[in-house]
């Protein structure tokens, strides 16, 4: 079945614009596992990967995927249900007690994807008349979860604690006030100031939901995340975090704080109600990584000596590094095409790296996202950093 020619040309033009724009996104194609070292199709072996959210480089590590193996040969591919259905299994179970227990919160409900952790969230708690008040540059799936829900909406600007202190000062009218943010902000590598966030909370009676995907596994003296980096564990109300990043790298995402909330979601959600249980070679990964953060804290320290590497050399190169502290390491270059040459530039040299720019960061803004693993070697991390600089150099981005 074919399209009418109309719509066949208005999406032709669209597409065209999107080439003509520079920010035409075209995927790579990988030929290996997931990890520091990659085979593209088609190009050479060895290549350097730093693009992945792979932080801790568990997605390709050998117990976790021996516990994805054995959960997938005692459970089965899969549960061709939903949860409340036929879908659970002890293993789901298990894993939603170990999340809890990993974030130190009373329960925890397991989703497909942190997408879908966000998209069920909002819609499941807030009322008409209550309040959501979201950080501008939160990611695009709670902007979506905002939007499924009839609260009413205030939208402060990005980490600044005036305007969310005036904009809670106008939500008081409201039954009930919830501050979404990120904990880690995924283009920008920059960290909310929770503690201020925590602070206002209690001054206005609001309560406080943090988005943990680019946290999770990492951040923090234990991996814990933000909150535990900040000390305000016991003040953040709500936490949705994903499996697909440092914690095994495959799939599925989750929320996690009061079992009277995660019971209403468990009743309420629609994403949860109505989608497919996770796989159980999913749940067996993301269980293992789990095991591995809470037996000891060398992996998710390991992390932070690999990013002020990164970070130190090439400020010293003369680049800006956006953010702070944080794996997310982004090369500020403001044009788009720039960011887009130079990473193609880079690949040539070996080196895996994505070009970002309008519409998924702000016009003028644009950069080379470089995210630093914990399984990348000081080598690694050198051969990158020289990369850069030549390219670099070569591209007019350096003197």
């Amino acid at each position: 079945g074919g399209i009418p020619a109309q719509l066949r040309r208005r999406l032709e033009s669209e597409l065209e614009d999107i080439r003509g724009a520079g920010t035409w996104k075209s995927e790579r194609i990988i030929s290996s596992r997931q990890g520091p070292h990659l085979r593209l199709e088609g190009g050479g072996a060895g290549i350097l990967n730093f693009c992945a959210n792979n932080y801790l480089g568990l997605s390709s590590h050998p117990e976790v995927i021996r516990a994805s193996v054995e959960a997938l040969e005692k459970f089965g591919a899969g549960l061709s249900s939903v949860r409340f259905i036929c879908g659970t299994q002890s293993i789901h179970k298990d894993l939603e007690k170990k999340i809890a227990r990993f974030h130190q919160r009373e329960d925890a409900i397991l989703y497909a994807s942190c997408f879908d952790a966000n998209a069920g969230i909002f819609e499941a708690l807030l009322t008409p008349e209550d309040a959501v008040l979201s950080d501008e540059l939160n990611h695009a799936s709670i902007i979506d979860g905002i939007r499924l829900c009839k609260a009413n909406k205030y939208r402060y600007k990005h980490m600044d604690m005036q305007d969310l202190e005036a904009k809670l000062q106008d939500a008081q009218k409201h039954r009930l006030r919830l501050v979404a943010t990120d904990g880690a902000f995924s283009m920008d590598g920059d960290i909310a100031p929770l503690r201020e966030i925590c602070q206002l909370a209690q001054k206005y009676d609001a309560l406080v939901f943090i988005d943990e995907c680019h946290a999770t596994g990492f951040l923090g003296p234990n991996g814990r995340g933000t909150d535990e980096l900040l000390g305000v564990m016991d003040k953040v109300t709500i936490i949705n975090s994903t499996l697909g990043k440092a914690l095994g790298g495959a799939a599925g995402g989750y929320t996690t704080g009061p079992k009277p909330l995660i019971d209403l979601l468990r009743q309420r959600s629609r994403p949860y109600l109505f989608s497919n249980s996770l796989p159980p070679a999913v749940v067996g990964c993301a269980s293992k990584a789990l095991d591995l953060l809470m037996e000891s804290n060398a992996i998710a320290q390991s992390m932070a000596a690999k990013t002020q590497r990164f970070r130190s050399k090439m400020t010293a190169a003369g680049f800006t590094i956006s953010g702070k502290d944080h794996p997310i390491c982004p090369v500020m270059l403001g044009d788009a095409r720039l960011a887009a040459v130079m990473a193609e530039d880079m690949l040539n040299r070996g080196i895996y790296v994505i070009g970002f720019s309008y519409p998924v960061v702000p016009k003028g803004k644009a950069r080379i996202r470089v995210q630093i693993s914990a399984v990348h070697s000081d080598e690694d991390i050198d051969r990158c950093v020289d990369a850069f600089t030549e390219v670099g150099r070569k591209h007019g981005a350096l003197p």
